[in-house]
């Protein structure tokens, strides 16, 4: 597997570093166009005359659409060698979203648990979505997959080949399944990001 340069590493990371993504914009093009992907169309995000009924006074967002720009801003915030998201462990909605309000997200590292003794490892963020106002509108700890640093790179200069990284610890004794090959979790069979 070969990650563009520049991205970091699950060595290269530590636990309580954070970073703050660009803004994205969400237009009504945007929540149209996620209700046909999605299919759903409920009224309360697609309808004005019915929005005007409820408490939010106009449509609202989807909040995977929402979550969904999270996903994407986080590619950037910070830049990493994210092989899947394994677990998205709680979300909550918090606040509506509506067309044109600008989101950004905020990562932080909550934990790091090394697996498949070094060559990747669980990074767990704690991840708020926050509006043009400063109000998180969704949280959610979510678990992703990262590549060791003895993974390449698209920058071949940099590593040359070698694999001259060590190992780190697994978090078992042997870093195997009892059959003398390296642990490999069903969650990492999970979809890329």
């Amino acid at each position: 597997m070969e990650f563009p340069s520049g991205t970091l590493s699950f060595d290269e990371v530590e636990v309580g570093q954070s970073w703050k993504s660009a803004g994205r914009t969400v237009t009504e093009a945007d929540i149209v166009h996620f209700a046909g992907i999605s299919g759903d169309f409920n009224s309360i995000h697609i309808n004005h005359e019915f929005a005007k009924k409820t408490p939010f006074r106009k449509p609202i967002a989807h909040g995977m659409l929402v979550f969904s720009f999270a996903t994407g801003l986080s590619l950037h915030s910070p830049p990493m060698k994210t092989m899947a998201i394994i677990q998205i462990k709680e979300l909550s909605f918090l606040l509506p979203v509506f067309a044109g309000d600008t989101v950004h997200l905020e990562s932080r590292i909550l934990e790091k648990i090394p697996r498949g003794r070094g060559r990747r490892g669980e990074v767990i963020w704690l991840r708020e979505i926050v509006n043009q106002i400063g109000k998180v509108v969704q949280r959610g700890t979510i678990i992703t997959l990262v590549a060791g640093s003895d993974i390449k790179t698209g920058d071949s200069e940099s590593n040359n080949g070698n694999n001259e990284s060590s190992p780190k610890e697994c978090s078992n004794a042997t870093g195997t399944e009892g059959n003398g090959k390296p642990e490999i979790s069903s969650k990492e069979t999970a979809l890329t990001n």
